[in-house]
C-alpha cells in the first residue's frame, strides 16, 4: 500500500490571480519560494508515520540542462536533485516526480504556458519529461497534474488559455505518451470525469494512474469542492466508486485543506467502497508550499495521516 505525500519544491502553479483567501503564496515569482530545513523535518516525519513516497512537484524549481530558461533564481541544480533523490531512497521514501501541465497551473513553464499545443511546447514538454524522468533513473510514476482546465478556474487571470474538447485529449495523450515510452506510469488529477464523464471514460487509457479528490468530510451527501460557487452537482465523491468500476487504479487524495476530517473519511469511504485490487494508497496534500509560514499545516496533515495508517496496520 503506498502512503505518499506531495510536498512542492516549486509553488509556480498559479499567474496573476490576487486571492487574499489563498494567502500571500498564492502568485508566482521569480525566485524559489522553498524552506530546506523545513523539507528536511517534513521528510523525517514522514518516515517516522509510516509514510513511504514522496511526490516532488518540481516545477520550475530545478535547472534544467533541457530548459535552463525556465529555472528561477535559486532553482535546484540537477546534482542536487540527484544527490535528494538517492537520499530520499536511503530513508525508505520513493521519490516520484510531478510537473503539473494543466493550463490553469503551468505558470512554472514560463514563456512556454503560452505556447500551448504548439510544436515548440510538443518537443519542451517532451524534453523536460525525457530529462526529468532520466533523473529520477525511470521512477515507477510520473504525476503530470491536468487538473482544473476549466474557465471558472482562470476567470481572474490576464491571460487565459484553455483546451478543450479533442485538443484536451491529443495533448494529455501526448503527455501520457512520453511518459510511458519510457518505461514509466502516467498519474494524473481525475476530476476533468466530474464535468465530462462519457469522453473520459470513453478515452482515458486504463493504464493512467488516477488520483481523484475531495476537500471536506466524505459523510453524507457529497457537494462541490467549491462550496456552491460553481455548480453542487458535480459528483466528487461518485467518482473514486465510478473510476473503481470502470477498471481504473487509483491513489485517492486525501487533505487537511478544508478539515483533517477529509483524511480518515476519504481513506474509510475508499476502503469501504473500492476493490483492493485497483485501490493503490493514498496520496497527502496539505496544498500548501514548503514554506515555515505553513509549518503546522504539513504537520498536522502528517499527524493525520499517520493515525490513519497505524489503524490501517492494526485494525481492532
Amino acid at each position: 500500500m503506498i502512503y505518499a505525500n506531495l510536498l512542492h519544491l516549486s509553488y509556480n502553479m498559479w499567474g496573476d490571480w490576487k486571492n487574499p483567501k489563498m494567502g500571500p503564496h498564492w502568485c508566482a515569482q521569480p525566485y524559489l519560494r522553498f524552506d530546506e530545513n523545513l523539507w528536511n523535518e517534513l521528510l523525517e516525519r514522514m518516515v517516522a508515520a509510516g509514510m513511504n513516497m514522496v511526490v516532488i512537484d518540481l516545477g520550475d524549481g530545478v535547472k534544467y540542462k533541457s530548459h535552463p530558461e525556465i529555472a528561477v533564481e535559486n532553482a535546484w541544480s540537477t546534482d542536487k536533485l540527484k544527490s535528494e533523490i538517492a537520499r530520499l531512497h536511503k530513508m525508505g521514501l520513493e521519490p516520484i516526480p510531478k510537473m503539473n501541465f494543466s493550463t490553469c497551473h503551468d505558470k512554472w513553464l514560463g514563456e512556454y504556458e503560452k505556447m500551448v499545443s504548439s510544436k515548440i511546447y510538443y518537443q519542451v514538454c517532451a524534453d523536460l519529461i525525457g530529462e526529468v524522468i532520466e533523473l529520477f533513473d525511470r521512477p515507477r510514476f510520473f504525476h503530470l497534474g491536468m487538473d482544473e482546465e476549466e474557465i471558472q478556474h482562470q476567470e481572474a487571470f490576464q491571460h487565459i488559455v484553455l483546451r478543450r474538447y479533442d485538443l484536451w485529449w491529443k495533448d494529455l495523450l501526448y503527455l501520457v505518451e512520453q511518459v510511458e515510452s519510457r518505461g514509466v506510469k502516467s498519474w494524473i488529477w481525475s476530476d476533468y470525469v466530474w464535468n465530462h464523464a462519457d469522453a473520459f471514460y470513453q478515452r482515458m487509457p486504463k493504464t493512467v494512474l488516477q488520483s481523484n479528490w475531495y476537500r471536506h468530510p466524505v459523510t453524507g451527501k457529497a457537494e462541490s469542492v467549491y462550496g456552491g460557487v460553481f455548480n453542487k452537482d458535480i459528483p466528487c465523491v461518485q467518482a473514486y466508486v465510478d473510476l473503481d468500476q470502470k477498471g481504473y487504479e487509483q491513489i485517492p487524495t486525501i487533505s487537511n485543506w478544508e478539515t483533517p476530517d477529509n483524511i480518515s473519511g476519504t481513506i474509510d469511504f475508499c476502503r469501504k467502497n473500492l476493490s483492493k485490487e485497483r485501490l493503490k494508497g493514498f496520496l497527502l496534500t496539505p496544498w500548501k508550499p514548503t514554506l515555515e509560514a505553513a509549518r503546522e499545516r504539513h504537520l498536522d496533515a502528517i499527524a493525520q495521516f499517520a493515525k490513519s495508517i497505524d489503524r490501517l496496520n492494526h485494525p481492532a
